[in-house]
Formats: structure tokens, sequence, C-alpha cells
């Protein structure tokens, strides 16, 4: 559900709002938990619910995606938070599947900003704090949180996970995160908990990941060890520790890294199972039924247009290998958009400079 154009979604206080927090704060990021936690501390915030966590660089939102969408089959309350979002800041937060309207986000900004008092926060971090509230409140049974840069100093990783994912790691936001897949593996590594299901579903996932997620005594599941999947043109399965799951269809997600993606929600499903039993009906109804904006979306009619949000070289890679699989066109157009980082910028995460090119010619 989008709320676009219906009441209750997307009016001016809210716009009003947000644009007050994209100044706010001097930066746009400021990793650390001092400030975001002193907040949170203030608010008494905190999920009476069943905690998922998803980290990585690319693939966290459509984990997030299938996991709500398997728990919301099988009869279960579920809310998310993720971020950013493509086209209104209300898709951030869902509640069973629908986007939560203006007025509890507005109140929720206002709670936020009574509990702040001299403390400044970014615009993750006050968004973040205000759209968990709301999911705090909810008497939900489970929570999906995805992270929004990294993990050890993201704003998310304030709430203990029961089940954490980490999907696909890759060198992005360098300046922030450091310059290789060790450095980054292990700021993600950070979400992962002593003595809770800790899934990694990464083909080759970096030795710190590993040897943190060793060190506290989380319980890691690696993809390749501890659960794997197989498929053809018709159905693919899935196999855990303890179970298999066969005949499956494919995700309605497309790409063929999406079996990937659903590869981790199932792991984290299967972890959980004692407490949030997910029927086969549940699992197959909600792979078939995620959703999710800019993800290698097909859009209908002639010519074929594909949306996709792939914003660094192993996102790019995937693009492209899923566009081969589309079959041979006479000629492909590519129109590339992008936002540049700075780290004087005062928006919601990036400079608002617009470096979109018309087309770079037939690909």
């Amino acid at each position: 559900m989008s709320g676009q154009g219906t009441p209750g979604y997307g009016g001016p206080a809210l716009a009003a709002w947000l644009e007050r927090l994209e100044r706010m704060h001097p930066s746009a990021i400021e990793l650390g938990l001092d400030r975001v936690g002193e907040v949170a501390s203030r608010m008494g915030l905190r999920f009476d619910c069943k905690v998922f966590v998803v980290a990585g660089t690319n693939g966290k939102g459509s984990t997030c995606a299938m996991l709500e969408a398997i728990l919301l089959a099988a009869g279960f309350r579920v809310g998310l938070y993720t971020s950013p979002h493509l086209v209104q800041f209300y898709d951030r937060v869902r509640i069973d599947g629908v986007a939560v309207e203006d007025g509890p986000i507005l109140a929720a900004f206002e709670e936020v900003e009574a509990a702040r008092g001299e403390v400044s926060l970014t615009y993750f971090e006050f968004t973040t704090l205000a759209l968990c509230r709301i999911l705090s409140r909810a008497r939900l049974d489970a929570v999906v949180l995805e992270v929004g840069l990294g993990g050890r100093l993201d704003a998310v990783n304030l709430f203990d996970a029961d089940c954490a994912i980490v999907t696909s790691i890759d060198v992005d936001h360098a300046q922030w995160l450091g310059d290789s897949r060790e450095a980054i593996g292990l700021e993600k590594a950070h979400v992962f908990r002593a003595g809770r299901p800790a899934i990694c579903s990464d083909p080759q996932p970096p030795a710190s990941l590993v040897a943190h997620a060793q060190a506290i005594g989380a319980d890691l599941w690696l993809f390749g060890r501890d659960y794997n999947y197989a498929g053809d043109r018709q159905q693919w399965s899935w196999a855990g520790r303890n179970r298999r799951r066969n005949s499956l269809a494919y995700p309605g997600l497309r790409g063929a890294n999406q079996l990937l993606n659903a590869s981790g929600a199932l792991a984290a499903r299967d972890a959980m199972r004692d407490v949030l039993p997910v029927p086969q009906q549940a699992v197959r109804q909600g792979l078939a039924q995620a959703q999710l904006a800019g993800r290698f979306q097909v859009m209908p009619g002639r010519p074929v247009v594909v949306l996709d949000v792939a914003h660094n070289p192993h996102a790019a890679a995937h693009l492209a290998n899923n566009l081969d699989g589309m079959g041979p066109p006479r000629v492909t157009w590519g129109v590339f958009g992008a936002m540049a980082d700075f780290h004087d910028s005062r928006s919601s995460g990036s400079s608002t400079k617009d470096t979109s090119i018309p087309n770079f010619g037939s690909v």
C-alpha cells in the first residue's frame, strides 16, 4: 500500500517536519550510539516482541520484505522498519503490511523532540527512534529492522536482535566503514548477539565476521555449511540444519540473486521456529507475495522498462546478469541517477546534487 494521494498520507505537516529534520544536525551522517542511545533511554524505547535485524551491503531490503511476508502469511502480527524510502517517507514503516499514516508519525516525532532536549540527532537517528516507537506500541509478534549503514554504530543496533541476518558484503560507503570486505564485514557483524542466531548469507563471508561471531558466542549459520539451496527452471528447494523445504516456487521478487536472499530469510525463520512456527504453505505464500519496489522491477508495457537500485559494483554485476537473463534485445538504453555523498551535507543522508545522465548509450 503506497498511500500516495490518499487521505492520511504525505500531508503538509509531515513535509514540514521532514524539511526541519534535514536541517537539524550539522552533518547528514554521524555514526555512533551515544547520542541516539541517550534519547532512546529517556524514551524508555524497547520491544516486547521478537526482533529481527538485517544488515549487509546488498539484499537487505529484499530479505526484510521476504521475511515480513512469510511471517504475515503464517498469521503473525509483524512490523517492518526500512530505509531509505524511494518515493514517500511513510514507506519506511509498515504494520501488518500496511504503511503507517501521518498521524502516528507526527505524534512520534513530537515525542522524540521532547525527549532529546539538548541532544542533536541526524535525520536518520531521529526518524529511526520515531518509527521504532510506533512499532514498539503496536503489540506485534515480530519486528523486522533494516540497518541503515554498517551495523556496529548504526542506530538500529540499539536493539538486541533475537535473530540477526547479514546479507552480502562488499565495499560500499568506504569513507565510513573501511575500504575492504574484512573491515566492512566486522562492522556488520556487530549486529550479532551472544547465544542467538546469526545468519550470514554471503557465500564467501569475511574471516572477520566469522571470528567476531565465534568470539561473542553467537549461533552462526553460514550459507553452504548450515544451509543451502538448489533449483531448476521450475522450482527450488532449501535445506537447513534440521529440515528441508522442497518444491518451492520462485520468489515474487525477480533476479537470480533473490534465491540467496530468500535462503537467508528461511534460515532465520528456521532458527526461530520454536517461538515463531511457520508452516510450509506460509513459506510458499510469503515468498510468492513479497514485493519491493526498485529490485529488478519490470514495469508493464512496451518498451520494457526495468527499475533497479543497484548503486555499487557488486549490485551492478547482479543487475547485468539479470538483464542478460531476459534474452538478447536489439538495443538496451541505460539511464543512471545517483546522489553524491558529502561530509558537510545537511540533507537526509546525501547531497541533493542530481547526477542523472539521460542515457549512456547502447549496451
